[in-house]
């Protein structure tokens, strides 16, 4: 009998891990599924993970369990999960500051994004929004330059150091060429207080955390952020048609597994997800937070992670903004 040649076996060998997956995905889950999410119990991050945790446990039989697991800006979390079993029964919810973010700030990381996740599905996209303290006397992004200008070094807030809020800003003092001086919070619970009180006189942030406020006339809301303009407020410009194309900074949230995992498997969380998302009651609640619910495909997710890690990694240097 003659040797079985090489391309044959690694062929055969294919498609024994296909048929495999595939006969484990229909058993699956026997037992809960863990869902890692990197941060508190407070914020979006929460308000995401937990309906849907909960829509999961219904339509799968099986408890969908979600561990908060906070710490150096997700990523113990995310160290733990790119080394857990990849058997479907450990998911991590992700953003672009685990993704994108912290691998431009740190040379260093115990984990690879691209290399160490596979994408189940964003779940969500939200605008950031460029908003004033009304004190300052500014009602568009050019009334802002041309004031800035004239008095260099005007205070915009974060919540935090290195989060998609403070590089919003940064990139904009870098591309409008003017000098605003950064003030970093421990959180949007003590970085909007600051804003009204004009302790800072600008901020990129989201939509609910201020609405109320704009609408008391406390604050005014000057241009989002976001390549396009938001269907929430249509008739409000970006930042890139008030002057500097290309401006596009918004958050992201999404899905992943362990690279390993067996596409099978991949593909069950993925339907689930999505259905879990797309029910009306979760899709309501999200979009009171001021977020576009996505659920895209895998494939979609892989794209939005590899163009926010570009985008990020060439950022943080153009601003001079590293950890280590």
């Amino acid at each position: 009998m003659t040797a079985m040649p090489r391309c044959a076996r690694a062929v055969l060998a294919c498609a024994a891990l296909v048929l495999a997956g595939a006969s484990f995905a229909q058993g699956f889950p026997s037992k809960s599924i863990r869902l890692v999410v990197p941060y508190t119990t407070v914020g979006l991050p929460d308000v995401l993970a937990r309906p849907v945790a909960a829509k999961m446990s219904e339509s799968m039989g099986q408890q969908v369990l979600v561990e908060n697991i906070p710490g150096a800006g997700g990523v113990i979390a995310a160290q733990m999960v790119a080394r857990a079993q990849p058997d479907g029964y450990t998911v991590m919810l992700t953003t672009e500051a685990i993704y994108a973010i912290t691998p431009a700030l740190y040379s260093k990381l115990s984990y690879d994004p691209l290399r160490d996740f596979t994408p189940v599905t964003q779940a969500l996209r939200g605008t950031l929004f460029l908003v004033a303290n009304s004190s300052l006397g500014v009602d568009s992004v050019q009334q802002l330059i041309a004031l800035a200008k004239t008095r260099p070094g005007i205070n915009y807030g974060s919540p935090g150091n290195g989060l998609v809020h403070h590089l919003a800003m940064a990139q904009f003092a870098l591309m409008a060429g003017v000098n605003l001086t950064h003030v970093p919070y421990k959180g949007v619970a003590f970085a909007t207080p600051a804003l009204l009180s004009g302790e800072v006189s600008l901020m990129f942030i989201t939509l609910p955390s201020v609405l109320q406020h704009v609408k008391a006339g406390r604050l005014r809301i000057l241009a989002a952020g976001s390549a396009q303009r938001s269907t929430f407020m249509p008739d409000l410009p970006t930042v890139a048609e008030s002057g500097f194309p290309g401006f596009d900074v918004g958050f992201n949230m999404g899905f992943v597994v362990p690279a390993a995992t067996p596409r099978a498997l991949v593909e069950r969380l993925h339907g689930e997800f999505v259905k879990a998302l797309k029910s009306p009651d979760t899709e309501s609640r999200l979009v009171r937070f001021g977020v576009e619910v996505v659920a895209g495909t895998p494939e979609q997710f892989g794209e939005q992670i590899r163009k926010d890690h570009e985008y990020y990694s060439r950022l943080v240097p153009q601003i001079g903004l590293k950890v280590d």
